[in-house]
């Protein structure tokens, strides 16, 4: 039976560092939750200031990491958690980002909403030269909203 328990950043980060499909572990949070079937974690969702300036309002948080191991309704127990979280400490919306090819499934299932297809990019640019380590293609944004 999935249960969910407190993690710490760096319980959490190590667990994204081995299991995250395509992004390393963030540089920081606000908090995290994991899930454990018996006592075995199998998903984390890490949450912190949205990255997008216009949506950091001191209102908004973002879903900056969520990874589980496979295990059936991990992620949605998880992201319906984490805006119950948040909204327990007063802030009125929560995003997420998911690459474009990605359903959905466990986002809608939590009550998620689907936003709109971001056009993707690169930070990359002659002033400040980065090499991309993750996808740079379509997103869809998603959002849990207050009401």
């Amino acid at each position: 039976m999935l249960e969910l328990q407190p993690t710490t950043y760096s319980e959490a980060c190590e667990f994204v560092t081995q299991y995250h499909r395509h992004h390393p572990a963030p540089q920081g949070h606000k908090f995290s939750i994991a899930v454990a079937d018996e006592e075995k974690v199998v998903g984390v969702i890490m949450v912190g200031r949205p990255v997008a300036r216009g949506f950091d309002n001191g209102r908004t948080l973002e879903v900056i990491r969520c990874c589980t191991d496979g295990t059936k309704n991990a992620a949605s127990m998880l992201y319906a958690a984490a805006w119950r979280a948040a909204r327990s400490m007063g802030y009125r919306r929560i995003v997420t980002y998911t690459l474009a090819q990605e359903p959905g499934t466990s986002l809608r299932a939590a009550g998620w909403r689907e936003l709109y297809k971001t056009k993707g990019g690169s930070w990359d640019c002659p002033t400040r030269p980065r090499i991309d380590k993750h996808p740079t293609g379509q997103k869809t944004l998603w959002e849990y909203l207050a009401e």
